[in-house]
Order: structure tokens, then C-alpha cells, then sequence
């Protein structure tokens, strides 16, 4: 098939190498370079630093919505797009030009986690499964028919980070099996259990130790690596990445032997963070070189 391909992070990226190998790509959309690092030099997003080394023709439009865009994009003559985590609204117009439609990869059950951040709110939910969802797209926000779903676990000490790969591993494969069996009936989505993933506020990610450690633990995990929980240590901000429920009883931000942690009810043990400056390190060195107070 000839596809047009539109993605900008890396989530995306083993879904293009996918696509590449089995079909025609014959262009890939992303987000244009957007400033990065201390120096604020503009960066390509992992899309368009992977289509160019694979010798693919990008674009990065800043909008879709204009009449030349629309006709830019229509005049590629692909059979399909394939959209995965691409960042910009996609007009009618656009939705239309494809012989087959535009094909969403969207890494949560819908209608559960419509929206930016499924992987995210899902940890942080307590969800204990998600999946990936190859939706048609229409013109809502991830309110399309679902050509195909499936579903995984969610591990007790799983980060965004892990379930990011494993869900992009799975919409990869997920696609590929579409494409082969277009055209497919879709299914319509349910009416009842939408819900909508936020995107993530770094506002949240301050650790409140009064609250359950149940939910300080889906904080954490959840949050992991970006923007990462965090709380502060001796005038240091320091991020918490990974973590676990432990026992143990104590004021609110005790510590209570190690890197664990009283809560507002039980206790959690961070086993992962991250110093200013710093690259992450396990629980364990990160004490060689950090001497927690009493009480957090």
C-alpha cells in the first residue's frame, strides 16, 4: 500500500520502521524542530530523525487546516494514512483524501483514556490492563469505529516508560495486521465508560505524602520518566521514578528506614530516582551520596 505516515515522538518511531519494511511510505508528517536542551538549538522529533535516515521525504507543516495543505496532502494519492501520536488536528478535508481513510493508533481501550495522555492516566488510574485500539478516525477526539483492539496487564511496578514500548511494540504489530485485511468493518464505540486522558499539568507531579500510598505509588510510576514526581530533599529537588508499596506506619513523610516512605496511610519504598544534575540511579546509590532527613 502507499501510505502517508504521521507521527512526531518516539512512540511513533517503531510504527514507521514497521510500516516501512512492509509497505510504501511516501511521505511522513511530524511536528516541525522545536527548540531543546540548554543551548535551546532546534531539534528534530525522533519521526523526522528516523523517516530522514531511512531516506524518507518529511513534512512538517505547522497546520493542516488551510485549502494548500489539504490539497498537498491529497495530491500524495496514498491509499491511507496511518496516524500515531502526531499532534496536530486533522481537518475533514484531510481525513477524506486517502482512499482508505486515516487510521489511528491509539494506546488505550476506548472509549477508556480518549485523549492525550492514556498511557499516563492509566497508571495513575490504578488501571489494571490497557491495551492498543486501531481506530478509523473521524473528525472528534478519538471518537472513531475500532477496527481492532487488544489488551495487556499492567505490571504492579510498571512506569510509563515500560508500558510506552511494550504498547508501541503492540500498535506496530497491530497496524500491520490491519492494513493487510483492509477494507475491515468497524466496530463503534460504546456510549458509556469515556473517560479522557489529560494532558499531563506539571503541577501534578509534586509528591503530597499525605495521601494514600496506593496513589503515591501510581504517581510515581505513572509520571516516570516525564516530567517525573519529585519531591524536595534537603533544599534539592530530587524525582522519584520508580516504586513500590511497602509496609510500615508513620507520620506523613517519615522515613522510615532506607528510601521508604510513610504516607497518609501505609508506606512506599522508591527504588529509582534521580539527583539534580544527575542521571538516574537505583535507590541504593543514589543514599551513597544523598542523607535523607527524618522526615520528607
Amino acid at each position: 500500500m502507499k501510505i502517508i505516515f504521521m507521527g512526531t515522538p518516539d512512540f511513533s518511531v517503531p510504527v514507521l520502521e514497521a510500516l516501512n519494511q512492509a509497505h510504501e511510505i511516501v511521505s511522513v508528517y511530524c511536528q516541525p524542530a522545536r527548540p531543546a536542551g540548554r543551548g535551546k538549538v532546534d531539534r528534530p522529533s525522533p519521526v523526522q530523525a528516523r523517516a530522514e535516515a531511512l531516506g524518507l521525504q518529511v513534512r512538517h507543516p505547522v497546520s493542516l487546516r488551510s485549502e494548500d495543505a489539504a490539497k498537498d496532502f491529497a495530491a500524495l494519492g496514498a491509499d491511507v494514512a496511518v496516524v500515531v501520536a502526531y499532534g496536530l488536528i486533522l481537518p475533514q478535508a484531510v481525513l477524506d483524501a486517502p482512499r482508505l481513510g486515516c487510521l489511528n493508533i491509539h494506546a488505550s481501550l476506548l472509549p477508556r483514556w480518549r485523549g492525550a495522555a492514556p498511557i499516563h492516566r492509566a497508571i495513575m488510574a490504578g488501571d489494571t490492563e490497557t491495551g492498543v485500539c486501531i481506530m478509523q478516525m473521524d473528525a472528534g477526539l478519538d471518537t472513531g469505529p475500532v477496527l481492532l483492539r487488544e489488551s495487556l496487564i499492567i505490571g504492579a511496578e510498571e512506569t510509563t516508560a515500560d508500558l510506552h514500548d511494550r504498547l508501541s511494540a503492540l500498535g506496530a504489530r497491530l497496524i500491520l495486521q490491519v492494513l493487510d485485511r483492509l477494507p475491515l468493518s468497524a466496530v463503534p464505540q460504546p456510549a458509556e465508560g469515556v473517560t479522557y486522558a489529560t494532558k499531563i499539568d506539571k503541577a501534578e507531579a509534586r509528591v503530597d505524602f499525605t495521601k494514600p500510598a496506593v496513589e503515591i505509588d501510581r504517581l510515581i510510576r505513572g509520571l516516570s520518566p516525564f516530567p517525573g514526581a519529585w519531591t524536595m530533599v534537603n533544599g534539592e529537588r530530587v524525582k522519584l521514578l520508580r516504586s513500590r508499596l511497602a509496609s510500615g506506619q508513620g507520620a506523613p513523610g517519615q522515613v522510615l528506614g532506607g528510601f521508604t516512605i510513610a504516607c497518609g496511610t501505609d508506606a512506599v519504598e522508591i527504588t529509582e530516582a534521580q539527583r539534580e544534575g544527575k542521571r538516574p540511579m537505583p535507590a541504593a546509590e543514589v543514599l551513597k551520596g544523598l542523607v535523607l532527613p527524618d522526615r520528607l
